[in-house]
């Protein structure tokens, strides 16, 4: 867009740029602010903005976690108020995620109430429950009194907020994260406290450790609902030393025995962000579709721990393989994506290794330990200041007493007199009689000023003290080397007259000695980098003594172990064999009737519907489906619905389209052979074994385009093929000279002029054919020589009495 800054409908602050640059400049501004103030975490407290906030403003509101609770509507009425603009709705949410302990390895608010649990329930609402922090939120807020991180306005600049907090601990890793931004996302997994303390260790005592030797201390992920992680070692360690990978994750479980050859499944510990209703909807639903037809039941018998019952359906059932089903199955074993995607010094959005996070937290830790040293030097000389005038004042307390008492500026008078600094100097006393002392302990020296008689005393209160030698304490202040400071003035002036005891001169002269030590330490660590060094790790040590796996919530929760995969083993072998009959109507409901009824037998179907398959077999079969489409489909006959009802449609168990038809229905043979045609005359000869489909999609095999459709399937069993087209014209040549395929159009089995295929069939020649004249009776022609010829000739007129549907049976 052009600019013209002489627009007259223009206001000045108006501004002309082009929509691309517009739209680029301000998604920009957007991505970054939702990268750094809302999804990522920050790699030295391991805390998003929300987070922060909420521990800074229950701080505030002094909820420790010794104390009492307070509502949760108030903290995060609090929250949103001083630092966290947003919907108190997603605050809260927030907050009573840090107080699950089912998704925080380490909870940081103590919460009174219902928080929610692991079956997907939402918390209450926020004026029902109450909260706290707890003893590992308090960790993170150690030294925030003590200018250890820096703080900056909220949002309205009425307040002050710490921009990171001093983390006792590795809490990023300690506790993980998750969240999207624009462009980039976080998945990062908890883990124990205790192992990620002695990685700490370990990488200041070796700054230049490996990654595979931090394995070592931190061997995986350590999840608040244990589990079993299965994932190989050398697959971890590639996600921890790039930053970025997946683990994978099974439940807890073991077998108990019931007695009397019975057993069932007891799961203890499901994988870590599955909802356990949800889990038992979907393995309740895989026993509704059969899709594990090993397991009988689910039943959910958890009160505050996990246990979760899995039935077999028999006493034969492989332990193993049921599991290892379920696991393929279901959320019983889910995959953890680890990417450790992080803000590095709160700025820079890095996808880190492990190293590389504990790094940046023991880097953080130094810069606290710095700061928390300066300030504490910075409070110790303030403190020294004070103790050196106060001992200046014992030392010449009748001086004192005269500038307080008759000078007309005590302050001025005390910063500039010349005072004797000698320690060695003795105070005599007051008398044990206290009679004279008792009415004024309580008041402080300046309170003398307003005293009205000039020639008023502390007579037996008071005495001058001795001069004599000593070694005064080398400090000037004020620019004057003998005088007080502005401080230690007004300490004089403060101080009370109880304190004008030997035993307090004593008490200040150890306090003094103890600071001046303290200060000597203070000033050797922050020379020294080994020094600072050591004082981290002894800190970590102190967490860890606190906090790891000594402790009643340190111990690990998540175990190891090798991927068992059962071997495979035929569902056939593992469902009880029983006789069964399978019914399928004209419209394509099937069922399975219990027990080898008579086939003759009268069947209720729906209205307007008929039988038209009907056969004897087995609950260990397997069903070959084959469409006018050209596909076979399989069904497991474990898996037919029962035979009270009316069945349901093929349709809903295999993807067969509208538009095709079922040809037939027959029980898999893995050693028979099929014979397959279209419409159009064209077939081969098929292994039942290439025919299985092993998805609900089925498996193409006759290939068909156009008006053609499959037509004829059927077991080969002879040596010779006999075959029958619409204009009734039959052949029989020889099974051999069919081919032999897995898939394909197929050759040509008899010439048409008009019309196509209507029949084929094999059968032995010595035998003879046969097939069902009008009258019902079966008819057998072993006189075949005038129909004999080779394959995909015309053939000749069907003998006298066949089937006027011109179909062998």
């Amino acid at each position: 867009m052009d600019n013209d800054d002489d627009d007259p409908k223009m206001s000045p602050r108006d501004v002309r740029e082009p929509l691309s640059r517009a739209i680029g400049d301000r998604y920009l501004t957007y991505a970054l602010s939702t990268i750094m103030h809302r999804a990522l975490p920050d790699a030295r407290d391991g805390l998003k903005p929300v987070h922060r906030r909420i521990l800074y403003a229950m701080r505030r509101l002094r909820l420790s976690s010794t104390g009492g609770f307070l509502k949760s509507a108030k903290i995060s009425g609090d929250t949103m108020g001083d630092f966290h603009p947003h919907g108190d709705a997603a605050i809260y949410d927030a907050m009573a995620r840090l107080a699950q302990d089912f998704t925080i390895r380490y909870p940081l608010v103590d919460g009174q109430g219902n928080f929610g649990n692991i079956d997907g329930d939402n918390p209450a609402a926020s004026r029902y429950t109450e909260a706290r922090m707890t003893i590992m939120s308090e960790a993170l807020l150690d030294g925030l009194d003590e200018n250890a991180v820096d703080y900056r306005d909220n949002y309205d600049g009425r307040l002050q907020e710490p921009v990171v907090l001093p983390a006792s601990y590795p809490n990023l890793l300690a506790n993980g994260s998750s969240g999207i931004a624009v462009g980039m996302a976080t998945n990062i997994p908890p883990h124990n406290i205790g192992e990620l303390i002695d990685a700490c260790l370990h990488l200041i005592k070796s700054p230049e450790a490996r990654d595979e030797t931090l394995l070592q201390y931190v061997p995986g992920p350590d999840f608040p609902t244990g589990g079993v992680i299965v994932e190989p070692p050398e697959n971890i360690a590639a996600a921890y030393k790039t930053g970025r990978g997946s683990i994978r994750l099974r439940c807890t479980w073991e077998v108990e025995d019931l007695g009397r050859g019975q057993w069932q499944v007891v799961v203890t510990e499901i994988p870590y962000q599955v909802q356990k209703s949800k889990l038992v909807e979907r393995i309740a639903e895989l026993i509704q579709t059969k899709k594990v037809p090993i397991l009988a039941d689910v039943r959910d018998e958890s009160a505050e721990d996990i246990r979760m019952i899995l039935e077999p359906r028999s006493k034969n059932v492989d332990p193993d393989v049921l599991m290892n089903m379920l696991f393929r199955n279901s959320d019983l074993e889910t995959r953890f994506s680890l990417n450790m995607n992080v803000l590095i010094d709160g700025v820079t959005p890095q996808v880190c290794s492990l190293k590389e996070v504990l790094r940046a937290f023991l880097d953080f830790r130094r810069d606290v330990l710095l700061r928390r040293s300066r300030h504490r030097m910075a409070k110790i000389d303030a403190r020294l200041e004070v103790l050196e005038g106060l001992m200046i004042a014992f030392l010449n307390l009748d001086r004192v007493i005269d500038i307080i008492r008759y000078d007309d500026d005590p302050k001025a008078a005390l910063m500039y007199e010349n005072w004797s600094r000698d320690h060695q100097a003795g105070i005599r006393r007051a008398t044990d009689d206290s009679d004279y002392i008792s009415p004024l302990q309580g008041i402080d020296l300046k309170s003398l000023i307003l005293v009205e008689d000039p020639g008023a005393r502390l007579e037996g209160v008071l005495a001058e003290g001795d001069d004599g030698a000593g070694t005064a304490i080398p400090r000037r202040y004020d620019g004057r080397e003998d005088g007080l400071s502005d401080v230690q003035a007004e300490a004089i002036l403060n101080m009370r007259l109880r304190s004008l005891r030997r035993l307090e001169e004593l008490e200040l002269k150890a306090e003094q000695d103890k600071l001046m030590a303290e200060r000597a330490t203070l000033a050797d660590l922050l020379e020294s980098t080994d020094v600072q060094w050591r004082r981290i790790a002894e800190e970590l040590r102190e967490t860890r003594k606190k906090f790891g796996k000594s402790t009643e919530t340190g111990a690990r929760r998540t175990v190891f172990a090798e991927a068992t995969e059962a071997e495979e083993v035929p569902l056939e072998a593992m469902i009880e064999r029983e006789p069964i009959t399978v019914v399928c109507s004209q419209m394509g409901w099937i069922r399975a009737m219990t027990g080898h009824i008579a086939l003759d037998r009268e069947l209720k179907f729906k209205d307007g519907d008929g039988p038209r398959f009907i056969f004897h077999a087995e609950t260990t079969d397997r069903l070959l489906v084959f469409g006018s489409n050209g596909r076979f489909y399989t069904l497991q006959a474990s898996q037919l619905p029962g035979g009270r009802g009316m069945g349901e449609p093929v349709r809903l168990m295999v993807d067969l389209p509208n538009e095709a038809e079922i040809i037939d229905l027959l029980i898999h043979r893995p050693e028979g052979k099929l014979l397959v045609a279209s419409s159009a005359g064209d077939g081969f000869v098929v292994p039942e074994k290439d025919v299985v489909a092993q998805t609900r999609a089925g498996k193409q095999v006759l290939n068909v385009r156009g008006d053609v459709k499959a037509k004829i399937c059927t077991a080969v069993d002879g040596d010779h093929v006999a075959v029958v087209g619409e204009n009734r014209k039959v052949l029989v040549f020889a099974l051999d000279e069919l081919p032999e395929m897995g898939r394909g159009k197929g050759v040509r089995l008899q010439k048409y002029k008009d019309g196509g295929l209507s029949d084929a069939r094999t059968f032995t020649l010595a035998d003879g054919l046969s097939w069902h004249d009008p009258a019902g009776r079966t008819r057998t022609e072993t006189a075949l020589d005038e129909w004999k010829a080779k394959r995909a000739t015309a053939g000749r007129m069907a003998p006298r009495g066949f089937p006027r549907n011109n179909r062998f049976t």
